[in-house]
């Protein structure tokens, strides 16, 4: 299990509705995308990680190691924006205006990035996938995201237990050796991968699947109170974001 996954099924919220945590979570995304980027992404930055180590109990280092990645991309979409190409100076030059430019789309995109995260860390995808059905997503489509999703930890787990193997007779002492362990990695999770989808399928059609995956969903019910607290959170981000945008935009004298 991925340590996000293993941090949202020990969540102190795993037990609420997915609807309340999608309110807080993805209402923050939203909010880091539509309000400008000073004060506004910077307060929702500020917001999340207070939610995420506060009420939502998230371990500090799992949640850096879970948000370097994506923090990753947003710092590299971000230094994009500090060169121009085609100006009369050079074919490649700075931007003037490149660093503000920079600045905002970071401020943006690792907010939004965290918003995202408190909704994973706090719901699992076996808590959400089932329950997509009644919101009206196709039923195969669901069962199909829910097979690919438990299968693809039983084939972590094995590429986890080859490369072991591989290692402990000195499959990666040269880089020959290192590129010959790689490529026998990738056909052996090939081929168990045929073989797991095989015996899923006659299993399933051993015990009469008529099309429909029945798996058991934790009973849960959506927290007006939650949903309330959340709403009135995202207001107060926004009016204070939106208030000091305006003042600090405003000219001196």
């Amino acid at each position: 299990m991925l340590p996000i996954d293993a941090a949202a099924h020990s969540s102190r919220w795993r037990r609420r509705h997915p609807v309340d945590k999608a309110v807080l979570g993805l209402g923050l995304t939203v909010l880091a995308i539509s309000l400008p980027p000073w004060p506004g992404a910077a307060l929702v930055i500020v917001t999340a990680l207070t939610v995420l180590l506060g009420p939502a109990g998230v371990p500090p280092r799992r949640l850096w190691r879970a948000y370097r990645i994506p923090l990753g991309f947003c710092v590299s979409g971000a230094l994009t924006l500090l060169v121009q190409v085609g100006a009369p100076e050079g074919f490649v030059t700075l931007d003037p205006e490149g660093p503000a430019r920079a600045a905002g789309l970071l401020l943006r995109t690792s907010a939004a990035s965290l918003g995202v995260l408190l909704f994973a860390f706090t719901t699992p995808m076996s808590d959400l996938l089932p329950r997509l059905v009644k919101a009206g997503v196709p039923a195969a489509v669901v069962d199909v995201a829910l097979v690919t999703y438990r299968m693809s930890f039983l084939l972590l787990d094995s590429m986890t237990r080859i490369r072991q193997a591989q290692a402990a007779r000195l499959g990666h002492t040269t880089r020959a050796a290192t590129w010959r362990s790689l490529a026998g990695l990738g056909a052996t999770a090939f081929v168990r991968a045929f073989d797991r989808a095989s015996r899923l399928q006659a299993g399933l059609a051993g015990r009469g699947y008529d099309g429909t995956l029945r798996v058991l969903v934790p009973e849960a019910r959506v927290s007006p109170r939650f949903v309330a607290a959340a709403l009135t959170l995202l207001a107060a981000v926004a009016a204070v974001a939106l208030t000091l945008h305006h003042v600090l935009e405003r000219p001196l004298g």
